[in-house]
């Protein structure tokens, strides 16, 4: 039982430093100085993760399908904790290839992961950080194939945008990484 949870261990703080490593910065992806949380959450990523990632990576496969085939981009995404300074639950790095999308789907409920995941892809899809009319309008664009409420532009917008589609977050975003969070 030891050696299960020493390998767990070292899958999840291996998974967390190269996922890390698709960062925008460093420092986004720590919880090594988390000197309390850090075994459990390794432990729980190490045990978990491979789950939630290929529940995240349906919302993209989903995503894809709202475009032609010759309009899709390569685009991976990885759950993982992202520092709680940084006050974001996600992120596109659009500066490498692949695309990458972090999630951190510790800070909303699981039934929002969807709209997280459909709000970067927008986001990779026009390799592009900023939340203007282009935007606004491949975001609409998605939300209407996927089912979720488009937003419709208007000028001044662009901090609407920026939690579009709207997702409740949680209290203790790192409960969900200890193993403690609500799964609903």
């Amino acid at each position: 039982m030891i050696l299960k949870q020493t390998d767990a261990f070292t899958r999840g703080q291996d998974y967390l430093h190269l996922v890390g490593g698709f960062a925008l910065e460093p420092g986004m992806v720590n919880v090594f100085d988390n000197l309390r949380d850090r075994i459990a959450i390794c432990t729980w990523i190490g045990e978990n993760i491979n789950t939630v990632n290929a529940q995240i990576n349906t919302y993209v496969e989903a995503c894809h399908q709202c475009f032609h085939p010759q309009q899709r981009r390569h685009i991976q995404i990885f759950a993982v904790p992202i520092a709680q300074s940084f006050g974001i639950d996600g992120l596109c790095n659009i500066l490498i290839n692949p695309i990458t999308i972090l999630v951190d789907v510790g800070r909303v409920a699981p039934k929002d992961w969807f709209g997280i995941v459909v709000h970067e892809y927008a986001h990779a899809h026009l390799k592009d950080f900023g939340h203007n009319q282009q935007f606004a309008s491949i975001l609409s664009h998605l939300c209407l194939g996927l089912g979720l409420e488009p937003p419709r532009w208007e000028a001044g917008m662009e901090a609407t945008l920026r939690s579009w589609p709207y997702c409740q977050s949680t209290i203790d975003p790192l409960e969900f990484w200890i193993g403690n969070g609500n799964r609903k």
